[in-house]
């Protein structure tokens, strides 16, 4: 197997990217003025961080994972499942505003069902627009967070919870998590990884990856051909190439205070170079052609908490 054949533009500016990208990110931090990059690209449009943990939902989950140290294997399934269900702060803080401290006891789905159901009749948008849930009534509801609630009350009622808690790597825990209705590949990946943040688990996030689709179309502008790897096996191939970023390219390879990049890293990188892509190599043919969001910084500064077991010292701002 000869390894995957690099598309030489596109690969260099893969972990061009990556680096700038942090490098943003680490002068927002540090409280430097806009603009944080020279890359026209980059200021233009949005795009997540290089790091997925560092990202503004992903800081807001890890904080609610670990908002008590006394959450149980079924509080923190809650807590998970739902927030990244909606991968929305806004909603998360419209549900703990009804019910209080959200956990295992608390998760009400009639009563959450109605404040949702409000919500929405109000015009309020409840689901990230990052990416798309599957919407069929697998529960028997019209409504989309009907049917997410009622799955999470299933959950809780097959003792899920204890069987995540007994898993002995990251691919068990996406195992079962795909047995469920409503969770495809890519939410299951998503959230084996957002599970693994939190007290419940602690594996290794390079034992196990599985590419999105905006990853396979990155894959597909960074690689000629993937010489016979599989995508997962492309990711990884990634995650080990970082350390010869430096000395071929003259690019340090990104890091969040110390912590390389994973697959989970990786695999988000693709997914952001098909964007970056589609306006830095439009002759490059796509299923989409334009990056649909323009940058806005946000006025609220991002409070940095990473799960604890990282070893992360992350300076306050």
């Amino acid at each position: 197997m000869q390894g995957p054949i690099p598309r030489e533009g596109v690969f260099r500016a893969y972990w061009r990217f990556a680096a700038e990208r942090q490098l943003i990110f680490a002068r927002r931090q540090e409280g430097m003025s806009p603009p944080w990059t020279d890359d026209p690209i980059l200021r233009e449009y949005r795009f997540c961080n290089a790091f997925r943990a560092s990202d503004r939902v992903s800081q807001a989950l890890i904080a609610a994972a670990y908002a008590r140290d006394d959450f149980s294997a079924e509080d923190l399934v809650v807590r998970i499942v739902l927030f990244r269900f909606f991968s929305r702060p806004a909603t998360w803080e419209l549900i703990e505003a009804e019910v209080g401290v959200l956990t295992a006891a608390s998760f009400d789905e009639e009563r959450i069902g109605e404040v949702l159901d409000r919500a929405f009749d109000e015009g309020r948008r409840l689901y990230t627009a990052a990416f798309i849930l599957c919407a069929n009534d697998a529960y028997g509801h019209q409504r989309k967070h009907r049917n997410h609630l009622a799955l999470i009350s299933a959950m809780l009622d097959a003792g899920l919870p204890g069987r995540l808690a007994e898993t002995r790597s990251l691919r068990a825990v996406f195992q079962l998590l795909i047995e469920w209705p409503l969770i495809g590949p890519f939410m299951a990946y998503q959230l084996a990884i957002d599970l693994n943040y939190s007290p419940l688990l602690d594996f290794d996030e390079n034992d196990f990856t599985v590419p999105g689709p905006g990853a396979l179309r990155g894959l597909r502008k960074v690689f000629v051909d993937l010489g016979g790897l599989s995508p997962a096996d492309a990711v990884h191939w990634l995650v080990d190439y970082q350390e010869r970023v430096e000395g071929e390219f003259g690019i340090a390879p990104p890091s969040l205070f110390g912590r390389r990049l994973y697959a989970i890293d990786c695999q988000n990188l693709l997914c952001e170079i098909d964007k970056y892509s589609r306006v830095a190599f439009p002759e490059l043919e796509s299923a989409r052609t334009r990056i649909k969001q323009r940058y806005r910084p946000d006025p609220e500064p991002l409070r940095l908490a990473f799960p604890p077991k990282w070893g992360i010292e992350a300076p306050c701002r």
